[in-house]
């Protein structure tokens, strides 16, 4: 038998089997108990009949003028007679008996005291020198009749005792097991990113080590985190102004060179610099998606971000590939609007590099706060749309990329409390890929300004 998982369940079970158990063996014991008890009553019962039967037996007797007759006593009412009597001389002739007495249940007189037959317990004593004996009998069925009523009064009231026993287990059970449960409850209503303590002042003594241990390995894992956060955007940012300067030098030397060999070298080391700029740039944007503050105490207006961040990439050689949507209405949001920026560029970004080169990206912000960046290409089989949010995870390894974007653009929606939704062939086309998320926009506020521009 397997016990079940949960702990409520065990002792429930456990506490309930235990108190049945014991519950029944008292009962057990006291019923064998208080049929010994019986026996002692019923048997001093017994004797004290015959003695009181036999003085005035005696006297009947004596007193009679047909000596030798039997006499047998009429019931004075009708009633059920659990001891019989019958009185003997030294031959063994009937004197005198109950109504209700049968002779063959009497034995032959041996001596006096007790003794039992396979239906009977009987009780012997005699008078006058051993000449009028007395027996008095008792059915065994009697006895074990009572015995039997008195096992079923203590075993009926546990048939209502024990279920009631065990609902008061659970429920102290329960109520003893709820610090466990307001527990647990902190523990999911936390995120992956939350790594500080959690309360565990309530717990049992017995629990509060597991709780003080687990906190001390999130104290840890939050020290490791933030340890490798802070030198990744360290490292970014000191490496910004050496790259800068070695972009430049590269940059003199192929405008002072004639040598078309030494150019090409330049160029060469002058684009894999701006690769390790981008680079250290992904790195500081990673660093502030998972360790920064991203929501903010107030709403602010997302459309105008967007347009700064498509601008700004058309500015740098893609005029005419990026279609911009907005509404008409504020999309307010709480998102800090760096992280929003962070998100959008990396988005385009993504999309410029990986889809058709001559087809436009499409870039849509709904007014309930869906942000849409969408761009044609190839079908991406549904594996690697799974990879491609993983850090360093390109879909074609030929493309220049950091293998970032997306990677940084999960980070913020898994943050935020979003979800990054990749799809491919886009929604109603049979090729492209499209990137969505929902970012936390208040809707009854832009509700109510459309309700305004509307009146």
């Amino acid at each position: 038998m397997r016990l079940p998982r949960s702990l409520q369940a065990r002792l429930g079970l456990s506490l309930g089997l235990v108190l049945s158990i014991l519950w029944l063996l008292a009962a057990t014991v006291t019923a064998v108990i208080v049929r010994g008890k019986l026996d002692e009553v019923f048997d001093s019962a017994l004797r004290e009949t015959a003695e009181r039967i036999l003085p005035l037996a005696v006297t009947d007797i004596v007193g009679r003028e047909d000596q030798g007759m039997t006499q047998r006593l009429a019931p004075i009412r009708a009633h059920d007679e659990f001891f019989t009597y019958m009185v003997r001389d030294a031959e063994g002739r009937i004197l005198l008996q109950s109504h209700a007495a049968d002779p063959a249940v009497f034995p032959p007189y041996s001596a006096p005291g007790f003794e039992q037959t396979a239906t009977h317990r009987l009780y012997s004593d005699a008078a006058l020198q051993g000449t009028i004996r007395i027996t008095v009998a008792e059915p065994l069925a009697h006895r074990a009749s009572v015995a039997r009523e008195i096992r079923m009064g203590l075993v009926l009231p546990l048939l209502i005792v024990l279920p009631v026993a065990l609902a008061a287990i659970v429920l102290a059970v329960r109520f003893s097991l709820s610090p466990l449960r307001r527990y647990r409850a902190r523990l999911e209503a936390r995120n992956a990113r939350d790594l500080s303590v959690v309360p565990a002042d309530d717990l049992p003594a017995e629990i509060g080590p597991l709780a003080a241990t687990l906190n001390n390995l999130l104290d840890r894992l939050r020290a490791a985190f933030e340890a490798e956060r802070s030198f990744a955007a360290n490292a970014a940012h000191e490496m910004r102004t050496p790259l800068a300067g070695a972009i430049a030098q590269a940059q003199r030397l192929r405008s002072e060179t004639q040598d078309p060999a030494t150019d090409a070298r330049a160029a060469e080391i002058e684009a894999t610099l701006k690769r390790l700029t981008r680079l250290s740039e992904r790195l500081m944007q990673l660093a502030r998606a998972e360790g920064g503050r991203l929501r903010t105490d107030r709403s602010t207006d997302l459309r105008p971000v967007a347009r700064v961040v498509v601008d700004d990439l058309a500015r740098t050689g893609a005029m005419d590939r990026i279609t911009l949507t907005l509404p008409d209405s504020p999309v307010l949001s709480d998102l800090d609007p760096d992280a929003f920026a962070i998100l959008c560029r990396n988005l385009v970004e993504n999309a410029l590099r990986h889809g058709t080169q001559t087809a436009p990206v499409e870039v849509t912000l709904t007014l309930d706060g869906q942000l849409i960046v969408a761009n044609d290409g190839p079908v991406l089989p549904r594996k690697t749309l799974d990879r491609l949010t993983a850090r360093f995870e390109r879909a074609q390894a030929r493309t220049d990329g950091s293998g970032l974007g997306l990677a940084i653009v999960a980070a913020i929606a898994d943050r935020i409390g979003s979800q990054l939704n990749l799809e491919s062939p886009r929604p109603g086309r049979s090729s492209g890929f499209q990137a969505s998320l929902i970012l936390p926009a208040d809707v009854r506020d832009t509700s109510a300004q459309a309700a305004m521009r509307k009146m």
